[in-house]
């Protein structure tokens, strides 16, 4: 089933802030969209691995708090915090490096808002040459994957799919949009306009292959 892409990029709110955490400088992104489901039911499907293996990836661990969590091809950590039905904290440890990740559920209107940020200390380097989208088109498939799991949508994109679905034009071009918005942020954010649509354009090509 086609999406609608523009739709899409215009329901998640996306937000660039630097804090200092544990001592050090660090980035952070934030990104907020609205589900159409009960906090419950959302937190439901964030957390129980059977539902997480539907929408996002297999998980396996000791799935409480102070226990590791380990995504199949993905990610692993502890869990730092778990307070049902509002509140997730967790290290995510890929690739040799460590950042940190919270998610925070609102009741909003009849259904209920996702707060995500991910809090990382990215080289200056990294950061110059492909900018926030390098990780904010990651956590958008995940909502995209979210959203479809919520709304029952039988064309939803599993995680089975989702890499030849990545793959092909209609992926591209949500990874594109995407990375074009994170650019924007980063812009809004203070960074230097050229430089940021620079790096949008980058990481587009890196989804792009």
């Amino acid at each position: 089933m086609p999406i609608d892409i523009p739709d899409l990029i215009g329901a998640v709110t996306r937000h660039i802030t630097t804090r200092e955490y544990r001592g050090k400088p660090a980035r952070v992104l934030v990104a907020t969209r609205d589900y159409d489901t009960t906090i419950d039911d959302l937190w439901d499907a964030i957390k129980t691995p059977e539902r997480l293996a539907r929408w996002f990836a297999p998980v396996s661990g000791d799935l409480r708090l102070g226990g590791r969590y380990q995504l199949e091809g993905n990610a692993g950590g502890d869990i730092a915090a778990c307070e049902p039905p509002n509140h997730l904290a967790l290290t995510w440890e890929f690739g040799g490096e460590v950042s940190w990740v919270e998610v925070r559920l609102e009741e909003a209107g009849e259904g209920t808002a996702l707060t995500l940020e991910h809090i990382a200390d990215v080289p200056e380097a990294f950061w110059t040459e492909y900018g926030p989208g390098a990780t904010g088109v990651g956590w958008e498939l995940g909502f995209l994957g979210l959203k479809q799991h919520i709304d029952k949508d039988p064309g939803a994109i599993g995680p089975d799919q989702a890499e030849a679905w990545a793959a092909s034009p209609e992926g591209k071009a949500f990874a594109g949009a995407c990375s074009d918005a994170w650019g924007e942020a980063a812009i809004a954010a203070g960074a230097d306009p050229d430089a940021a649509r620079a790096a949008a354009k980058r990481t587009t090509s890196f989804y792009a292959g």
